[in-house]
C-alpha cells in the first residue's frame, strides 16, 4: 500500500520517549494509516489494486488462540504484533522475519489482508486514519460494556482531548446521554459543541454535585498522572470506570469506596479487526470523524 495519511498519536510520543521501557531504536512510529493498494499477493481476496485501505495498531497475531478466534486479536494470548516496535513472531509480517515492525511515518507498507480495513464510502479520506486508533479506542469499551445494544445509558467521558471529543461523538451517535469531564471549566464550550449534554469540572466539588446525571460508565482517556477518585462521585452505584489513557503512575483508590458502592475500575485496549470495521461503518453512517489538523511530514517534531 502507498501511504497517503498517517495519524500522529500520543502513544507515538510515549514510545518515542521510551516511557514503557521497551522501545527499540531506531524507530518509525505511526499506527493510524490510510493508503491505497498498489500490489497484492496471489492469495489476496479481500482487496484489489486501487482500493483504499486502513491499518490500525497491530499487523499480526497468532490467529489460533481463543482470543484471536473470537475476533479479539488485540488480546492475542501469544503476543500481539504492534504496527511498529513489535516483534515479528507469527509469519504474517512482510520482509525478514527477524527483528521488528516499522510504522506509518513512511511512504509505503506491506500488510497481511486480515489486518487491513476496508474504508466505507462517505468518509473524508484525510480524516479516516485516526478512527483506527482514537475511534476504536472509544468504541470498544462501549461495545464491551453493553452500550451498543440500543439501551440508553449515561456515558461519562473524562479528558476532552483527541480521544475524548471522538468519544463524545460516538456515544451520541449510539443514542446516549453524555457527561463530559475535565479538571476545569475551560473545555465546556468545546465539549458541548461536540455533543455533550452535561459538563463537570472534576476538581470542583460544586460542579460535581450539580451534575444532573450519574454515569453507568466513564471512559477515562486522561494520559497524564491524575487523581481518579475525583471521578467516583460522578459514577452511579454499580458503574465502571474504564481506563484508556496511558498514564505512567499507578492509580491510588480506596478499596472500601469501590466495595461499599459496587463500583469498578477496568481497562480496555483498542479492539479487534471486526470491532474496528464496526466503528468505521458507524462513523460513515453518522458522518462523524476526528477533528484533524493536517500537517506535512516535516512538521512532526513540532506536533510532538
Amino acid at each position: 500500500m502507498e501511504i497517503l495519511f498517517s495519524g500522529i498519536c500520543h502513544s507515538d510520543v510515549h514510545v518515542g520517549q521510551n516511557d514503557f521501557g521497551n522501545t527499540q531504536f531506531p524507530l518509525v512510529p505511526g499506527h493510524e494509516i490510510l493508503g491505497r493498494v498498489r500490489e497484492i499477493g496471489d492469495k489476496v481476496t479481500k482487496f484489489k489494486v486501487g482500493d483504499l485501505v486502513g491499518v490500525g495498531c497491530f499487523v499480526d497475531s497468532c490467529r489460533n488462540c481463543k482470543e484471536c478466534e473470537n475476533s479479539n486479536e488485540n488480546y492475542c494470548m501469544n503476543t500481539l504484533t504492534n504496527t511498529y516496535n513489535g516483534p515479528k513472531l507469527h509469519g504474517g509480517v512482510a520482509g525478514n522475519q527477524e527483528g521488528k515492525t516499522w510504522g506509518g511515518y513512511s511512504a509505503s507498507h506491506t500488510v497481511h489482508e486480515h489486518y487491513c480495513h476496508q474504508i466505507p464510502e462517505g468518509l473524508p479520506i484525510e480524516k479516516v486514519a485516526p478512527i483506527l486508533c482514537a475511534g476504536i479506542t472509544m468504541y470498544e469499551p462501549l461495545r464491551l460494556w453493553g452500550a451498543t445494544k440500543g439501551e440508553k445509558m449515561v456515558i461519562g467521558i473524562a479528558g476532552i482531548g483527541g480521544l475524548g471529543t471522538m468519544g463524545i461523538k460516538i456515544a451520541k451517535a449510539l443514542g446516549h446521554e453524555v457527561v463530559a469531564i475535565s479538571q476545569s471549566m475551560k473545555k465546556e464550550k468545546l465539549a458541548k459543541e461536540k455533543g455533550a449534554d452535561h459538563y463537570v469540572a472534576s476538581t470542583d466539588p460544586e460542579s460535581v454535585k450539580a451534575c444532573p446525571a450519574k454515569c453507568h460508565i466513564i471512559l477515562n482517556t486522561v494520559s497524564v498522572d491524575h487523581d481518579i477518585n475525583t471521578y467516583l462521585p460522578i459514577l452511579r452505584n454499580g458503574g465502571t470506570i474504564i481506563q484508556l489513557g496511558l498514564c505512567n503512575k499507578a492509580l491510588n483508590v480506596s478499596p472500601l469506596v469501590l466495595m461499599s458502592q459496587n463500583k469498578r475500575i477496568a481497562g480496555c485496549l483498542i479492539g479487534g479487526v471486526k470491532s474496528t470495521e464496526e466503528v468505521l461503518k458507524l462513523c460513515a453512517e453518522h458522518q462523524i470523524w476526528p477533528d484533524c489538523e493536517m500537517v506535512t511530514a516535516d512538521k512532526i517534531d513540532w506536533v510532538w
